[in-house]
Formats: structure tokens, sequence, C-alpha cells
């Protein structure tokens, strides 16, 4: 019984001993410069198709083609992640393309199509209105979605109009401050004069004034109000008066 109640105990010591070498060899190869020897797993070969593209264009934007369609569709500027899921099941049901679909595995014709899907998303009834990035445009009234240059102009467009006009934001917006009621006393700061610089600056200067009386000894003089005429010079204090020597009888 003895013996049995000892095994696990020499097992447990096996294997402390065993961890302690290899920790040992692990620090002697750093000293040493070894490197230890890592295996890096296989990597999965990939059947590809015939006709498969390593680099596809939608939407004038360059991705990989091992990208799902509904993961390339989030890369489009314009299209966010919620976007994308709509926009693919439109995708799926107007041309038959899954959206796990890679895109370099898309033929040509069908990413023109696409291409030309992406530019009239607001055209589809199964994309909800309330997706779309420009709802009841300035010029035009209607609901209209714009991705990629589009996009970027009719931001541009709108920022310059409420400058022009002077409105609030546009006010805001031509100084480069905050324009959606954020605070701005500890971020946002622009200028060279910081608040913080400047307050001890201001203290700085305001306790050396205190600091030196005015009259004592080693202080600055005053300085002569604008326009008054400069205080004469004091006289010079009198010598003690010399005793005259006495005559002689």
């Amino acid at each position: 019984m003895a013996k049995k109640q000892n095994e696990p105990k020499e097992d447990a010591k096996a294997e402390t001993k065993a961890e302690h070498r290899a920790e040992a060899r692990e620090a002697k190869e750093a000293k040493e410069g070894k490197k230890p020897v890592h295996k890096k797993p296989a990597a999965l070969k990939v059947e590809e198709k015939e006709g498969f593209r390593g680099i596809v264009r939608i939407a004038g934007k360059d991705m990989k083609g091992e990208v799902p369609l509904v993961r390339g569709l989030v890369r489009v500027r314009g299209i966010g992640h919620t976007l994308s899921i709509s926009v693919a099941q439109t995708i799926h049901n107007e041309l038959g393309i899954s959206p796990s679909t890679r895109v370099g595995d898309i033929p040509e014709e069908q990413m023109e199509k696409i291409d030309k899907m992406l530019h009239e998303l607001n055209t589809f009834k199964n994309i909800p209105k309330y997706l779309l990035n420009r709802r009841g445009d300035y010029t035009t009234g209607e609901d209209k979605h714009d991705i990629m240059n589009d996009l970027i102009f009719d931001v541009t467009q709108d920022l310059e109009r409420d400058k022009k006009e002077y409105t609030w934001k546009g006010y805001r917006h031509f100084y480069g401050q905050k324009v959606r009621g954020q605070k701005t006393r500890n971020t946002g700061r622009t200028g060279m004069a910081v608040g913080v610089l400047r307050k001890a600056i201001i203290a700085a200067q305001g306790g050396a004034a205190a600091g030196a009386k005015p009259g004592a000894a080693g202080a600055p003089a005053a300085a002569p109000a604008a326009g008054a005429k400069p205080a004469a010079a004091a006289p010079a204090a009198a010598k003690p008066a010399v005793k005259a020597p006495a005559e002689k009888k």
C-alpha cells in the first residue's frame, strides 16, 4: 500500500524535473543565440477555379479575389456593414450570386452589372430607405445613395454651401472648431496660446508684481505715466560741514 501511495508523487516529481530541464535548455539556447524551431502549420490548399482573378475592382475599389462578396462590399466607400448585407441579398435576388461567393470567381460581365447596381441602390425595394446616406437631396429632393467619389463631392459641396450661407455649422467648419456641440475646454484647442500655459504665465506675472512692493530696496521703479515729463533727479545729499581751524592768539 505504501508503494502505491508513493507512485503518484514520484510521477509528479518526474514531470516537474522534465519541465525544469526543458526550461533550462531553452534558457541556454537563448543565451547562445539559438532560437527554438517552431514548425509552421501546413497551409490549406484551396483549389482555384478556371478564370479566378487575384485582384478585382468593384466600384473603383481594388480588392483581393479571395474576399467574399458581402465583405468586399464593405470596402466600398459609402457602404457599411448593415447596408452590405442588404445589397448582397439584392445581388443574390437579381443575379443569383451568393453573398459568400469569392469576388475573384465572379465573371467580368456580372461584375459590371454589380457596379451598375451599386450606383442605383435607391431604385431597389429590398433596400430600406433609412439605410440611404442622402435622403431628401438638397438639389433634387429625392432619396439617393452616393458611393466613392460622388459621396466625397457631395459632402464637400454641402460644407461649402454652409460656409457661404454662414450658418452656425458653416461657421464652426470655417474656423476649424467642433461642430456637434462638443466642449473645447480640454480638447479641440487651436492657436499658440493654450489655456493652461496662458494661465500659468498670468499667475507668474501676478506673483512677481505682488512680491515686489513699491519703494522697497531693490524693487524696480514704477514706470512713468504716458505723456508725463520725466521727474527731475533728486539733489545730492549735503556733505557734513567742516569745522574751521581755531585762530592762534
